[in-house]
C-alpha cells in the first residue's frame, strides 16, 4: 500500500503542471479580451486593413472554429467594401494542425482533472491521507512554479528561438512559415502577439501554483501543529 501511495502522489506532482498548464492555454484561445488586447497592442486593423468591428468577427469565428467540428476554418470579412475570403489554403492546413494541438490540450487537461479528483477524493475519503494529499499539492506547485519561472525566463532572453523549436517539434510541416505580404494569418498574429500570450499563460499556470502550492504548504503546517499536540 505504501508503495502505491508514494507513486500516485508522485504522479500528481507530476500532473499539477499538466493541468494548469493546459487550463491556461485552454482560457487563453478562448479569451476574446487576449485577441482584442493583441490586436490593438500591434495595430492589427492597420496591418490587415480590417475594422475593428471585422476584427471582432474574426476572433469570434477562430474562436467558434477551435470548438466546433468542423475540419477547415472559413471566415469572410467586409474589406474595402467587399466580400473577402481571409484565409488561403496554406493558412487553413496549419490552422487545421493548431486545431488539432488544442484538442490535445483539452484532452490533457480533461485527463488531469479527473486524475487530481481522484486523488483528492482517494486521499480524503477512502485512505484519510490529509498529510499526503498536502505534500502533493505542496510538491506540485513547487515544481509548476519552477517550470513557469524557466518558461517566463526563455521567453525574456530568447523568444524568438523558443517560438520556433515550439514549432518544430509540434508540427510535422512548415506551414507555419507564413509570409507576411499575402498571409493575413500572420499578420494578424505576430511574433509579439505569442509573447504576450506566453505570458499570460506562464502568469495564469504560476497562479495557480500559488494557490494549489500554499494550499498545501498550510496543511502541511497544521498536520505539523496537530501531531505536535498529540500526546506521545
Amino acid at each position: 500500500m505504501k508503495i502505491i501511495k508514494v507513486f500516485t502522489q508522485w504522479f500528481f506532482i507530476l500532473c499539477v503542471p499538466v493541468l494548469l498548464l493546459s487550463a491556461s492555454l485552454g482560457i487563453a484561445a478562448n479569451c476574446p479580451w487576449l485577441y482584442k488586447y493583441g490586436f490593438d497592442k500591434y495595430e492589427v486593423g492597420r496591418a490587415t486593413g480590417l475594422s475593428d468591428a471585422e476584427l471582432e468577427k474574426v476572433i469570434s469565428g477562430i474562436i467558434g472554429y477551435f470548438n466546433s467540428g468542423e475540419r477547415d476554418i472559413y471566415i469572410v470579412v467586409e474589406k474595402d467594401g467587399a466580400p473577402f475570403v481571409l484565409f488561403n489554403e496554406r493558412e487553413i492546413s496549419h490552422m487545421r494542425d493548431v486545431k488539432g494541438l488544442f484538442r490535445l490540450d483539452y484532452y490533457l487537461c480533461l485527463g488531469t482533472l479527473v486524475y487530481a479528483l481522484a486523488f483528492v477524493g482517494v486521499n480524503i475519503f477512502i485512505w484519510k491521507d490529509r498529510r499526503g494529499l498536502a505534500r502533493g499539492l505542496f510538491g506540485g506547485g513547487v515544481l509548476t512554479l519552477g517550470l513557469m519561472a524557466a518558461l517566463g525566463l526563455g521567453a525574456l532572453f530568447d523568444f524568438e528561438s523558443l517560438f520556433i523549436h515550439f514549432h518544430l517539434i509540434s508540427f510535422s510541416n512548415y506551414l507555419w512559415m507564413l509570409d507576411p505580404s499575402r498571409d493575413y494569418l500572420i499578420r494578424l498574429f505576430p511574433q509579439g502577439f505569442f509573447y504576450d500570450a506566453t505570458l499570460f499563460c506562464a502568469a495564469g499556470t504560476g497562479a495557480g501554483a500559488l494557490i494549489i502550492g500554499g494550499v498545501g504548504w498550510w496543511q502541511m503546517r497544521k498536520s505539523e501543529r496537530v501531531s505536535n499536540k498529540s500526546p506521545s
